[in-house]
Protein backbone atom coordinates (compact mmCIF):
# COMPACT_ATOMS: atom_id res chain seq x y z
CA UNK A 1 0.00 0.00 0.00
CA UNK A 2 3.16 2.29 -0.07
CA UNK A 3 2.48 2.93 -3.67
CA UNK A 4 -0.84 4.35 -3.05
CA UNK A 5 0.19 6.94 -0.57
CA UNK A 6 3.28 7.65 -2.84
CA UNK A 7 1.26 8.37 -6.01
CA UNK A 8 -1.84 9.90 -4.37
CA UNK A 9 -0.47 13.57 -4.19
CA UNK A 10 0.85 13.62 -7.47
CA UNK A 11 -2.21 12.29 -8.88
CA UNK A 12 -4.15 14.88 -6.93
CA UNK A 13 -2.13 17.99 -7.94
CA UNK A 14 -2.42 16.97 -11.51
CA UNK A 15 -6.04 16.89 -11.45
CA UNK A 16 -5.94 19.86 -9.80
CA UNK A 17 -3.96 21.36 -12.13
CA UNK A 18 -5.26 20.44 -15.37
CA UNK A 19 -8.87 21.33 -13.48
CA UNK A 20 -6.91 25.23 -13.11
CA UNK A 21 -5.91 24.98 -17.18
CA UNK A 22 -9.25 24.35 -17.92
CA UNK A 23 -10.63 27.55 -16.18
CA UNK A 24 -8.04 29.53 -17.52
CA UNK A 25 -8.63 28.31 -20.75
CA UNK A 26 -12.33 28.79 -21.10
CA UNK A 27 -12.38 32.30 -19.03
CA UNK A 28 -10.11 33.52 -21.78
CA UNK A 29 -12.22 35.74 -24.57
CA UNK A 30 -15.89 36.46 -23.80
CA UNK A 31 -17.99 39.31 -23.30
CA UNK A 32 -15.24 40.98 -21.49
CA UNK A 33 -12.68 40.75 -23.57
CA UNK A 34 -12.10 44.23 -24.14
CA UNK A 35 -12.30 45.55 -21.50
CA UNK A 36 -10.12 43.55 -19.69
CA UNK A 37 -7.75 44.00 -22.66
CA UNK A 38 -8.01 47.97 -21.80
CA UNK A 39 -7.89 47.85 -18.44
CA UNK A 40 -4.26 46.20 -19.24
CA UNK A 41 -3.28 49.00 -21.51
CA UNK A 42 -3.98 51.20 -19.01
CA UNK A 43 -1.90 50.04 -16.44
CA UNK A 44 1.11 49.01 -19.08
CA UNK A 45 0.50 52.46 -20.29
CA UNK A 46 0.68 54.05 -16.99
CA UNK A 47 3.81 52.33 -15.49
CA UNK A 48 5.92 52.97 -19.02
CA UNK A 49 4.83 56.70 -18.58
CA UNK A 50 6.18 56.59 -14.50
CA UNK A 51 9.66 54.96 -15.49
CA UNK A 52 9.75 57.59 -18.57
CA UNK A 53 9.40 60.62 -16.34
CA UNK A 54 11.72 58.81 -13.79
CA UNK A 55 14.15 58.54 -16.10
CA UNK A 56 14.16 62.28 -17.34
CA UNK A 57 14.24 63.49 -13.76
CA UNK A 58 17.19 61.14 -13.34
CA UNK A 59 18.56 62.32 -16.11
CA UNK A 60 18.05 66.16 -15.39
CA UNK A 61 19.25 65.93 -11.93
CA UNK A 62 23.11 64.15 -13.48
CA UNK A 63 23.49 67.21 -16.31
CA UNK A 64 23.34 69.75 -13.43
Amino acid sequence: MDYVSALLPPAVMAVFFIGLIRVIVKTQGGANKAKEDAAVDAVLARAEGVRQSSVDDSSRTTDA
